[in-house]
């Protein structure tokens, strides 16, 4: 890896995400959750770095994104906290992924896997999807004077339920807990289906972020102005 520059970490919330986020000048970080995420995302940053990326899959909040849509974060909201972010880094990957949309995101400290939720939480601020790292991110990268950006791509769509299934896949370490799916699965099989168009999903997703990773090029395309 190049030291040659001050390297960006790229915080995320699962292990195929970090993998993804891997390269040239970015130093991955991953497997934490809640307050021992914000303990040790402090810690690094005390460190300095260039700049902070939330970068991963997110739940779908608008009804009009389908999974796999990429999303250039404009903001991140969090109840009555909002954090923008670094408005030249924030240009700089609209012009390398000028097909990506653009808006805000939520944070939320928990998962949000019910339709009747998404959509209270969309129309709330008009947020365009949700995940449980950025608000996090953006309240200690600006508490740190660090540049700030999020990318991050739909997995399940608004209109969807997520299985709580795939909740309980979550391991604490950021890796998928194949063990308790298939337990799970034994004694609610009706989850099957939905774990499998969620499957699907996340395929279409996780190819989409590879693709946006390598389309934001070395340090996720910061320029040295935002640094």
């Amino acid at each position: 890896m190049s030291t040659a520059q001050p390297l960006v970490v790229a915080l995320s919330g699962m292990d195929f995400e970090a993998r993804i986020a891997a390269g040239d000048g970015v130093e991955p970080m991953y497997g934490h959750r809640d307050v021992m995420l914000a303990r040790a995302l402090d810690i690094r940053l005390m460190q300095g770095c260039a700049g902070l990326i939330s970068f991963g899959v997110a739940g779908g909040l608008d009804p009009t994104l389908p999974p796999g849509t990429v999303i250039v974060g404009t903001a991140v909201r969090s109840g009555a906290q909002s954090f923008s972010t670094s408005p030249y880094w924030t240009a700089a990957l609209r012009r390398a992924l000028p097909n990506a949309v653009s808006g805000l995101l939520a944070g939320s400290d928990g998962p949000v896997t019910t339709v009747a939720d998404k959509q209270a939480l969309h129309e709330a601020h008009g947020a365009l999807a949700v995940d449980m790292e950025s608000h996090i991110a953006a309240r200690i990268a600006h508490t740190h004077g660090i540049p700030f950006a999020a990318l991050r791509v739909v997995i399940d769509a608004a209109d969807r339920a997520v299985p709580p299934l795939a909740v309980a896949g979550m391991a604490d370490d950021g890796s998928t807990d194949v063990r308790a799916i298939v337990l799970g699965l034994l004694k609610a099989p009706t989850q099957l289906p939905g774990l499998l168009r969620l499957g699907r999903d996340a395929a279409a997703a996780k190819a989409a972020l590879a693709d946006a990773r390598r389309a934001a090029g070395p340090r996720f395309a910061l320029p040295a102005l935002a640094a």
